[in-house]
């Protein structure tokens, strides 16, 4: 505003300078303040010359006389010229300034609206944007030094009235971003305090196990070795092979906190799309009929017909292989089953296992986070798979759900369908 100040200040001085120089321009005369003399020496020239002479287009002299008794009596002001040994009197008239007079005030009159019109238009501009502009300058220094609960005012003119309203949706999203950062560090705190929970138990059994072999020299008392099934080396075989299972439970607890400590943990980004139900499966199949094969797990993949998905092809592969890794888990390893079928425009894609150790009153609870049942006691685990399959179906429009049936452990996610495919 300042600069601007300066600039307007200058315009005005421009303008005065202008009208000084156009008036002085005008009021000084080419002639001297004498134009008559051009007329006279015309006139004297053509006498000089014997031609005659006419005074009726002349706009300065009034009459031309030759020497007479009343030669120099004249009401006029005149000049004299000696001319071929006569003398001449040349009457004039300063009447001419009248025309002049009239080109000063027009020339001045269209500076003036020229001078207005300028003026008018730097006023507009301060008042109308300049000014407008300067008070969201804060802005941008109140986001920067993170305030971003108060809403930006808006601005009554038609030429920031998109900028504020961009600049408050930046605001908005920057306030959402916040929040979604608060969250995950609270996730990501809560995961860290559940598994340094989860450490304490192995490193706990590898403490007491290690103490025993360290006490075995000591015992002489065979009634002793005996209370802590030291009678032979099969009993210190297992003691070992147990010491080394804790510390292969420790080790993917570690790998789980160091995946929580990235950047990208939970990052639950979406991109919809499009896809066939028969890519899906194809990935699913092509990942889990191998795996399962070689622990001796009974797999089978249901009839299906092939459509367009509404989603993310990675996310939902990503939520089915959760569910997969879920019920090979928890499941007793003798079957597992992914069936299809089509509901109110929906596919839904159930994974069953058999063997469901889950106890029907922790069956609400599998889907929140950190959430883990009274049947993962042995197993290690954060209790984010199934939470992370919600989180995933809900961004996608879907959603997912659990349910025992006969001793069967089924969990189905429910994509929106498109189109029918074929």
């Amino acid at each position: 505003m300042k600069a601007f100040n300066k600039i307007f200040a200058l315009a005005v001085a421009v303008i005065i300078t202008v009208f000084v120089t156009a008036n002085v321009i005008l009021l000084k005369d080419s002639t001297g303040g004498r134009p008559y003399l051009v007329e006279v020496s015309r006139l004297v020239n053509e006498i000089e010359n014997g031609n005659a002479y006419d005074i009726s287009d002349c706009k300065y002299v009034t009459g031309v006389s030759e020497y007479a008794e009343d030669f120099y009596n004249s009401h006029s002001d005149y000049v004299i010229r000696e001319i071929n040994g006569e003398l001449y009197r040349f009457d004039y008239t300063a009447d001419g300034s009248v025309d002049k007079a009239e080109t000063i005030i027009v020339v001045n009159v269209i500076l003036s609206i020229m001078s207005v019109v300028i003026i008018a238009v730097m006023i507009y501009i301060r008042a109308k944007i300049l000014a407008p502009f300067e008070k969201l300058t804060d802005i941008p220094y109140e986001l920067s030094k993170g305030n971003l609960t108060a809403p930006v005012k808006e601005a009554k003119n038609r030429f920031f009235g998109r900028f504020v309203w961009g600049v408050d949706m930046l605001r908005e999203n920057m306030e959402q971003q916040k929040e979604r950062e608060l969250n995950l560090q609270r996730e990501k705190k809560m995961l860290l305090l559940s598994l340094s929970h989860d450490i304490k138990t192995p490193l706990s059994a590898i403490k007491l196990y290690s103490k025993a072999l360290l006490m075995e020299e000591e015992i002489s008392s065979g009634h002793a070795r005996a209370l802590l099934g030291l009678e032979d080396s099969e009993k210190q075989l297992e003691i070992a092979e147990n010491i080394n299972a804790k510390a292969d439970e420790i080790e993917g607890y570690v790998a789980e906190i160091i995946t929580a400590s990235r950047e990208e943990f939970l990052s639950l980004d979406v991109t919809m799309g499009e896809f066939y139900l028969s890519e899906l499966v194809t990935k699913i199949k092509l990942y889990y009929t191998e795996k399962l094969s070689l622990i001796k797990t009974d797999f089978f993949v249901g009839e299906y017909g092939d459509c367009l998905i509404s989603g993310d092809l990675d996310r939902s592969v990503e939520v089915v292989q959760n569910i997969m890794e879920n019920a090979i888990k928890y499941g007793d390893g003798k079957e597992i089953s992914i069936s299809f079928s089509e509901e109110e425009g929906c596919i839904l894609i159930a994974v069953k296992n058999s063997g469901c150790t889950l106890p029907d009153t922790d069956l609400p609870h599998i889907f929140e986070s950190f959430w883990r049942g009274a049947n993962a006691e042995n197993l290690k685990g954060s209790g984010l798979g199934l939470y992370i399959c919600r989180q995933l179906m809900h961004r996608m429009n879907g959603e997912v759900f659990a349910q025992i049936n006969d001793g069967d452990m089924c969990v189905t996610a429910v994509f929106g369908k498109t189109s029918i495919h074929g």
